[in-house]
This record gives C-alpha cells, sequence and structure tokens, in this order.
C-alpha cells in the first residue's frame, strides 16, 4: 500500500508532496495499518484502476475524500493541498467501524466494474447489500389510505401534501391545505395508523451500489440470494447489519454526469484536439465563474436547479472553494439553521466576521464564522471542549441516532462543561451544540462538497467553452439531470449552437 501511495504521489504533485500533506499520509499510512485495513484499499483502488484501464470515467466521494491515501491512490480526486481535511471523519480508533468508500462510476459502464468484481472474486465471496426500506409519512398514508378505501385521487392530493424533508410527522395544516378535515373518522383513523407505521419496515430492496467482498464464504456469514437481475448477488441485510458485522463495504455508485463528462472528453479530443481529463482541465477560469454568476447553468452538474439558480448570483462565486460552499449551502441544515442569511452577508461586508478565540477562528475562518459542514462542527468539539478528533466522530454519529435512541445527556454535558471551562460563553456553547444536532441529521461533509464541486467546474467549464460538445454529450447521455431533450437544445440554440434536423 506504502509503495502504492507514494509512486502515485509522485505523479500527482510534480514538485514533490507538500510538506503538510506528506505528515498527513504518514498519520493515515499508520493508523490504516494498525486497524489492518489495507486489504480493504488495496481492493479499492484494484476496481478503480480497472475502470481506468477501460477508459471509465470514476471518481471517490464522501467522507473518503478527506484522506490523501484515497487521492494518492487515484480513488478520489479532491487535492488534499487545495482542502482542510479531517481525516477522522473518514477512519479513526474510536468508531470501531470499517471504512466507507463510495466510488462514482459512468452510468450507463458501471454493470462492467459489477462484472469484474464478480469475475476476480467469485459470486461465493461478493454480493450486493440489502437495503431495507421503512415507511415514511408518503408511503404510510398511501399504503394506509389505499387499505380505508380512499380513491386514486384523494390518495395523490394526500401525498402531494408531504415530502421527504417534512420529518416524521404530518401536520394539520398540511391536510387542510389539501383540502381533508382532520377530525374527519376516516382521516383520523388513517393518522393514528400513519403514525403506527412511520419507521417500520415495507419491503427488502437492492443497495446502489454497495459491494461487500469477503476472504472467504460469504454463505458461511450472511444469507445470500440471487438477484432478479441475471449474474448478480443479494446479501439479505442492510448496510447497518453488515457494520454490526464488521463486514467491508465497497459503495459502487451510478452517476450520469460522469458519462456525459467522459463523452465530452472524447469529442473534445476528436473534434478539436484537445486531450482533457479531470486533472488537467484549466483551473480557475474567470469566463467559467462569470456564467455561473449569471445563473446560466442549464444542464451543469448540481447546480441546474432552480433554488441553486436563485442562489448563484447572490454568493458570486469567484474560486473553486466558493463552489464547495454553494452547493452546501442550499441544504436543509444551513437554511433550517438561519446559516444562510449570516454568510451572505458577511460575503458582502454588510455584517462584521467575529469570533470568540484564535481556535474557533482556524475552524470557521473559511466560511466567514458560519458552520457550514460537518467536519467543521466536528473541529469545533475538538478545539471549543476538548473533545479528540475520534471522540468528535463519536458525537457525530450519536446525533445522527439520537430522535430514535436518545441518549445524548453524557455528550452534551460535555461540551458544554469543556467549552465553560476554556472561556466559551453560555450562549455560544448551546448554539453549537443545536448546530451539531442538526448536522448530525442531515449535515454535507465538506469532503463531499468538495468532489461534487469539481464536476461542477468540469461541467460549467465545458459548456462555457464549447456548448455544442457540451449539449452533444448530455443528449447522448440521456436520460439524465433536471431538463428534458428539447430544454437542452432550446438552451443550445440561445448560446449560439447551430442544431439541425435528424439525418
Amino acid at each position: 500500500l506504502r509503495h502504492l501511495v507514494e509512486t502515485g504521489a509522485h505523479t500527482t504533485w510534480p514538485a514533490g508532496i507538500p510538506e503538510r500533506v506528506r505528515h498527513a499520509i504518514e498519520h493515515e499510512l499508520a493508523l490504516i495499518s494498525e486497524l489492518a485495513y489495507e486489504p480493504y484499499f488495496l481492493t479499492v483502488h484494484d476496481v478503480v484502476a480497472f475502470a481506468r484501464q477501460r477508459g471509465i470515467l470514476c471518481q471517490g466521494r464522501g467522507s473518503a475524500a478527506n484522506s490523501t491515501v484515497c487521492y494518492c491512490l487515484g480513488i478520489t480526486a479532491v487535492d488534499p493541498s487545495r482542502a482542510s481535511l479531517l481525516f477522522e471523519r473518514f477512519i479513526s480508533r474510536e468508531r470501531n467501524e470499517p471504512p466507507d468508500i463510495d466510488v462514482d462510476f459512468e452510468h450507463d459502464r458501471r454493470e462492467e466494474v459489477i462484472q469484474y468484481i464478480y469475475r476476480k472474486y467469485g459470486r461465493h465471496r461478493a454480493a450486493i447489500a440489502a437495503t431495507v426500506i421503512c415507511y415514511r409519512p408518503r408511503s404510510a398514508l398511501r399504503d394506509a389510505g389505499r387499505a380505508l378505501g380512499l380513491d386514486a385521487d384523494q390518495l395523490q392530493r394526500l401525498t402531494g401534501s408531504m415530502q421527504w424533508w417534512d420529518g416524521q410527522h404530518i401536520e394539520r395544516a398540511r391536510l387542510e391545505a389539501a383540502g381533508f378535515d382532520p377530525d374527519n373518522p376516516v382521516i383520523h383513523r388513517l393518522l393514528t395508523l400513519v403514525r403506527t407505521m412511520i419507521g417500520f419496515p415495507r419491503h427488502l430492496s437492492q443497495h446502489v451500489g454497495g459491494f461487500v467482498i469477503s476472504r472467504g464464504p460469504l454463505s458461511e456469514l450472511v444469507p445470500t440470494e440471487n438477484a432478479a437481475m441475471a449474474g448478480r448477488s443479494i446479501i439479505q441485510w442492510d448496510k447497518d447489519d453488515l457494520e454490526t458485522l464488521g463486514l467491508l463495504k465497497v459503495d459502487c455508485l451510478a452517476l450520469g454526469m460522469l458519462s456525459a463528462i467522459r463523452r465530452s472528453f472524447d469529442l473534445l479530443n476528436l473534434h478539436y484536439n484537445r486531450p482533457l481529463s479531470l486533472d488537467t482541465l484549466p483551473r480557475e477560469d474567470p469566463q467559467v465563474y462569470d456564467m455561473l454568476c449569471r445563473a446560466d447553468t442549464v444542464g451543469v452538474c448540481q447546480v441546474e436547479y432552480r433554488a441553486q439558480m436563485v442562489m448563484l448570483p447572490r454568493l458570486r462565486a469567484r474560486a473553486f472553494y466558493d463552489l464547495v460552499i454553494e452547493i452546501s449551502i442550499v441544504r436543509p441544515v444551513p437554511i433550517q439553521g438561519g446559516m444562510v442569511h449570516p454568510y451572505l452577508r458577511r460575503r458582502a461586508g454588510e455584517d462584521a466576521v467575529e469570533y470568540p478565540s484564535d481556535e474557533v477562528r482556524g475552524v470557521l475562518e473559511r466560511t466567514l464564522g458560519v458552520p457550514i459542514f460537518q467536519e467543521q462542527v466536528m473541529q469545533l468539539a475538538v478545539v471549543a471542549a476538548g473533545f479528540s478528533p475520534g471522540e468528535a466522530d463519536q458525537l457525530r454519529r450519536a446525533m445522527a441516532a439520537w430522535k430514535k435512541r436518545g441518549g445524548l445527556g453524557p455528550f452534551r454535558e460535555r461540551l458544554l462543561e469543556g467549552m465553560a471551562e476554556r472561556g466559551y460563553a453560555p450562549e455560544f456553547a448551546h448554539r453549537v451544540f443545536e448546530q451539531i444536532c442538526g448536522f448530525g441529521e442531515y449535515g454535507f461533509p465538506e469532503s463531499h462538497a468538495a468532489s461534487f464541486a469539481l464536476l461542477v467546474y468540469v461541467s460549467a467549464w465545458i459548456k462555457c467553452h464549447y456548448p455544442e460538445v457540451f449539449v452533444c454529450a448530455l443528449l447522448n447521455s440521456q436520460p439524465m439531470g433536471f431538463y428534458a431533450p428539447a430544454q437542452l437544445v432550446r438552451d443550445a440554440r440561445a448560446h449560439g449552437v447551430e442544431v439541425r434536423g435528424v439525418d
């Protein structure tokens, strides 16, 4: 593993490995060796190397993008010399669980990767995890309403009034707005049933790409079955069960934008003799940021949605890190936590930025004193309350599960006492605790945001400089994205692209 890291690292940084990154690599390699995770990293590297040999575009994301080792192995594309990474968000002694690396592959070529895994490791040693689908408000309303005799139109109005982010409760106002009387006997019975059903398992499904690869036969460890799709095997347990057992999982996911970007690179090389890749694309192009500030983003990865188009002219990204913040700030936690407007006011110079200590400044300065990412909230627990990085991750995990299992008392008291001992005001300590509660459930890791920000920039660069290549690649990668082909063509024409009839 060390050999692969060192040889990969030397080709990544032509001038040599930056000192800060070198220290991070040594720390990570020592911890990986201590926890005996080398086989896992080598397995993921093997899968990614196969994809690259076949010309399949891929990129790791999620908490693994905090790892300099993953970057040196070519698993992730987030340059650790340009980011503020927190390796303990990925692996720590205190986590007591195996790492979890998510890798996105081209949507229409992921099956090649899946079949490679089966060929190399055998279906007796490799299988896809299951997912237990549990009732949420919409599905519970739909099934219980159907059982109580509500017709299709009523069910549509009922479920249409609920969204996935509404949590586990159904408010009376939502029902009344949809034209239902909550005190009606049938509706009252329906709500009673729904409250009972929420959180209860509904059916077993196939995980989107979570592969388990074992040293010996899987059937000696877990129940397996043939999938409905030929040539696939499924483990009948979900990812939480597998984590409890300590089995290692590799997430082989599919992303349509990677297919469009790879096709764009092929077209650029074929028609303009410009061989480009995710690593060699020109960086920090002012024209690209000008286009993003105009919200001219039809078809661009992640920022083509209406909420993002509204935010782009307000945030006015001028550097890569601004894109990392852009795709993270239009999320439930920053919006519900009232972090969006303070950040925008500070960015515009309307509000002063103040920090209670130099340690807190070191954590929050890059986001103007507003905690936007999970890693920042974990770092606050470390620098302001004396937590170890591993304990901070335990706190984050406890926060993610507190609504189901409770048990926040010891963490809360230690956090507040630790901040009081270090001279922080009680108001600041309570605010940090509330933010951690929100981040545990819906928080966005900075490493995950940085992985997607790279795809935002790459797709925006292609659209900005080669709109004809961009729309051609998008059309050839359908179905994908937010816009229909006719809308993509109309946008391309507006950018001066000649679109001819089908020949």
